[in-house]
């Protein structure tokens, strides 16, 4: 029975471990792995929310030419739970985080906006370049997302005249009388 617990193998005098035969794998091969969802994240394909800390099996591969300071970058393969479509992320270790890179987006974390704020203002703090460039960014940002807005109503406008302008007038000014009183 004690030969089976035996830690330290025996091995010849004449024992090379160059001799023992080496298996090459190839450069980006996918290993299976299970893992965690990291984030939560919602499928593009069929609107399903995984929520962090979800377990599945996934491909982990090497990212081919992306590395950060000699960290290699690796990108996970796996299956909606729902729908089966294939959603991928993969490391980002300049930040500390992951990055979704498709079949799906990543949910919405306050906590990150309020990080990235602190950030921003201690940037601001000693530079007032910086802080009128990130001004400037700001009311860039604001004016398309008012310009995308008008042309939404437009679209709305035309939408409806286009639908109304079938009808003759004496129809048009009955809608509008019967719907005041």
């Amino acid at each position: 029975m004690g030969e089976r617990k035996v830690l330290n193998k025996y091995y010849p005098p004449d024992f090379d471990p160059a001799k023992i035969p080496r298996r090459r794998q190839p450069k980006n091969q996918q290993i299976k792995v299970r893992m965690m969802l990291p984030m939560s994240i919602r499928c593009n394909t069929c609107g399903t929310y995984i929520y962090k800390g979800t377990k599945f099996n996934s491909r982990k591969e090497d990212a081919v030419g992306e590395t950060y300071l000699g960290i290699q970058v690796f990108r996970f393969y796996f299956k909606c739970t729902r729908c089966s479509a294939e959603l991928t992320f993969k490391t980002d270790p300049q930040n500390n985080d992951y990055i979704v890179e498709s079949g799906a987006s990543r949910n919405f974390e306050p906590w990150r906006e309020e990080d990235e704020k602190r950030k921003r203002e201690a940037e601001e703090m000693g530079d007032a370049m910086k802080s009128l460039e990130n001004r400037a960014v700001d009311s860039k940002m604001d004016m398309d997302i008012l310009a995308a807005l008008e042309e939404m109503k437009s679209m709305k406008v035309e939408a409806v005249l286009g639908y109304y302008s079938e009808f003759p007038v004496d129809t048009m000014f009955n809608i509008i009388y019967v719907r005041s009183d």
